[in-house]
C-alpha cells in the first residue's frame, strides 16, 4: 500500500514539474487558420502555436528572408542604399505582384526595398538578388544558409519572392524566427514596411512615369500597434502574414499561414496580437546602483573601472507581480593582474518569488597590465617622493 501511495505521489510531482505545452494556449485563444504562431520578439518566447511545424508554401512572406539578406549586405558594406541597380530581362519577366520594372531600368537599393516591403514586388526581389549575388540561384543558396543559421529546420527556399514552385516551403515557427532576426537586427525595416502609400519614378527610354505603391499589409491602417511586417498570397499558399506590433515596449510577431481569405488572416493575426499583449508584462531595470572601482593586485594600476554588460529585461506571461523583483549585486573583492577589458568581475542577480530569473554580468572597462619589477620600484619611489 505504501509503495502504491509513493508511486501516485511521484506521478503527481512529475506532472507538476513538466513544462506547460505552449499549444495548451489554444484553449484560451482560437484562430480559424490552419497554422499560426505568436512570439515575443526580445526573448523569442513562443506564446501560442497551432500546427506551427507543418511545412507550407509561404508566398510573399518569403521576402522577409530576402530583405534580411539585403540588410546583411548593407551592413557588410557590399552595397549602399544609393547604389543603382539595373533590371535584367529575367527580373522584369516576373509575374504576380510587381512594380513593372523594365529591362535596363535602374532604381536605387532604397527604392527597391520600398517596392519589396510595401508593394511586395517580385521583380524588385530578383533585381536585388542579382545585384547582390550575380544570380537569383546564388542568392537563394544564401537564403537557405541563413535559414540554417537561424535554426529554421523545416524551410527550403527555391526562389527569392515566394512564387509557387515545388519544394518552396517553410513553417509558421520558422517564419517567426526569421521575422525576429529582421526586427531585432535591423529595426530600420519599420521605416519601410510602415509606409502606407508612396510613388516611385520609372525612367526608361520611353521617358519618366510615376507609379504608386500601396501597402499590402492592411493592419498598418487597421491595427493601432502594427509595425509591419509582410503579407503573402498565392493559389497554393492561400493567405499568409507575418504581423509585427509593439505596445508598451513589448514587441510581438504573429504568423498566420494558409488562411482562406485576406480578412481571416488579418483577423487571426489581430486575435493573436491582442492575446499576447494581454498576457505579457515587461520588467526593465532602469535604476541600477553605480558600480565602484575594483581593487587590482599586482598590476600597474591599483583599481579598475567596471560596468554592467548590457540591459536586463524580463518577460512575464503568468500574471506574477513583477514589482516584487529583487536584485542582489555580487562583486569580486580583488582582481589579479593582468586584467583584460571585458573580464567578468561579478554579476547582478534578479529574483522573483525567491527564484532566479536572470542576471547581468559585471565586466571591466579597461586593461590593467601586470606590474614589472621596474613598475614596483617606481611605485615605491613615487610614494616616498610624495
Amino acid at each position: 500500500m505504501k509503495s502504491f501511495i509513493a508511486l501516485v505521489l511521484s506521478i503527481v510531482l512529475f506532472m507538476g514539474a513538466c513544462p506547460r505545452n505552449v499549444k495548451a494556449d489554444e484553449n484560451e485563444v482560437q484562430i480559424q487558420s490552419p497554422s499560426g504562431l505568436l512570439m515575443e520578439v526580445s526573448s523569442g518566447k513562443i506564446l501560442y502555436a497551432k500546427d506551427a511545424d507543418t511545412k507550407r508554401p509561404p508566398a510573399s512572406v518569403t521576402k522577409i528572408m530576402t530583405m534580411l539578406l539585403i540588410f546583411d549586405a548593407l551592413e557588410e558594406g557590399k552595397i549602399r542604399l544609393d547604389d543603382k541597380v539595373t533590371t535584367s530581362e529575367y527580373a522584369a519577366s516576373m509575374g504576380g505582384s510587381q512594380v513593372f520594372l523594365e529591362p535596363g531600368e535602374t532604381q536605387t537599393v532604397d527604392t527597391l526595398l520600398k517596392c519589396i516591403s510595401v508593394a511586395s514586388a517580385n521583380d524588385a526581389c530578383v533585381a536585388m538578388a542579382e545585384h547582390i549575388c550575380g544570380s537569383e540561384e546564388e542568392f537563394v543558396k544564401k537564403m537557405n544558409e541563413r535559414a540554417k543559421q537561424l535554426g529554421m529546420e523545416h524551410t527550403n527556399f527555391v526562389n527569392c519572392n515566394g512564387l509557387d514552385v515545388d519544394g518552396h516551403v517553410t513553417t509558421a515557427k520558422d517564419i517567426a524566427l526569421m521575422s525576429r532576426e529582421l526586427l531585432l537586427k535591423y529595426p530600420q525595416i519599420h521605416e519601410y514596411c510602415t509606409i502606407w502609400m508612396e510613388e516611385i519614378t520609372h525612367t526608361t527610354k520611353k521617358g519618366s512615369t510615376q507609379f504608386g505603391l500601396t501597402n499590402t499589409n492592411k493592419l498598418i491602417r487597421q491595427y493601432e500597434y502594427a509595425t509591419g511586417l509582410k503579407t503573402g498570397s498565392t493559389g497554393l499558399a492561400k493567405f499568409c502574414v507575418s504581423a509585427s506590433a509593439k505596445k508598451d515596449n513589448i514587441e510581438l510577431v504573429a504568423v498566420i499561414l494558409a488562411a482562406d481569405d485576406s480578412k481571416t488572416r488579418f483577423k487571426d493575426a489581430t486575435t493573436l496580437l491582442n492575446y499576447g499583449f494581454s498576457k505579457c508584462q515587461l520588467y526593465e531595470d532602469t535604476k541600477r546602483e553605480p558600480l565602484p572601482n575594483l581593487c587590482v593586485t599586482g598590476g600597474v594600476k591599483e583599481k579598475v573601472a567596471c560596468k554592467y554588460d548590457g540591459e536586463f529585461r524580463y518577460l512575464d506571461v503568468e500574471g506574477k507581480n513583477i514589482n516584487e523583483i529583487t536584485k542582489t549585486l555580487y562583486l569580486t573583492k580583488k582582481l589579479k593582474a593582468p586584467v583584460k577589458k571585458g573580464d567578468k568581475a561579478g554579476k547582478l542577480v534578479y529574483r522573483l518569488e525567491g527564484k532566479e530569473i536572470g542576471y547581468l554580468d559585471v565586466i571591466t572597462t579597461e586593461t590593467v597590465k601586470k606590474a614589472s619589477y621596474i613598475d614596483c620600484v617606481q611605485k615605491i619611489l613615487h610614494q616616498y617622493c610624495v
